[in-house]
């Protein structure tokens, strides 16, 4: 079974591209959905949040994720200790979807990780896919987002490798630039490239 890294820089594209991959038969782990099943109420992460950073727990008992991010832009040795939880947890969620995976002898996988350059996730897998676009193209759809601003773009920019790093790191390239057309038949070549190697 191949293990097909995929990601991107915010406003690439990354998740619509990961859709494209899934809808071919590839079961796809989406490492935000993850975090975002242990950020909801009674979810794994909420009491160590809780202890922590009491006012970043929403009315619902889940996690204000607003809140939770000012606290990590606010002292980046918050982003560090909760890493140092959430991302086993997350492991934990990953070694689950594969042996599902291995159980339904799939010939393919894709792990969606937003930073996986960043984390060294690269090492786990057996191909790196990145998704990009022109810088004007990604701010425009990032500014395009409810609730963001220019400052708030800019300060989760500074947290993701350059997007010409991650393309140099990568062992193929999908561009979204062209629209949904062109990027599902690039998603196909890339596909049937890798399960040719």
């Amino acid at each position: 079974m191949k293990i097909i890294g995929l990601t991107g820089s915010i406003g690439m594209g990354k998740s619509t591209t990961a859709g494209m991959f899934e809808s071919l038969g590839v079961p796809v782990f989406d490492a935000d959905a993850a975090v975002h099943t242990l950020y909801a109420p009674g979810g794994q992460a909420v009491p160590l949040i809780r202890a922590v950073f009491p006012d970043a727990i929403g009315i619902d008992g889940g996690v204000n994720r607003k809140r939770l991010g000012e606290h990590m832009r606010a002292d980046p040795l918050n982003l560090d200790v909760l890493s140092s939880f959430v991302h086993p947890w997350v492991g934990d969620m990953r070694a689950d979807f594969i042996a599902q995976a291995i159980t339904e002898q799939a010939d393919a996988v894709v792990f969606d990780i937003p930073l996986l350059f960043e984390t060294g996730g690269d090492s786990k897998v057996d191909v790196t896919v990145v998704v990009t676009a022109p810088p004007d193209i990604q701010r425009q759809r990032v500014l395009a987002r409810p609730g963001m601003t220019v400052d708030l773009f800019e300060s989760l920019l500074v947290r993701q490798m350059p997007d010409a790093e991650k393309r140099k790191r990568a062992d193929f390239i999908i561009s979204t630039a062209e629209g949904l057309e062109a990027t599902q038949a690039r998603v196909k070549e890339v596909l049937a490239e890798i399960m040719a190697r």
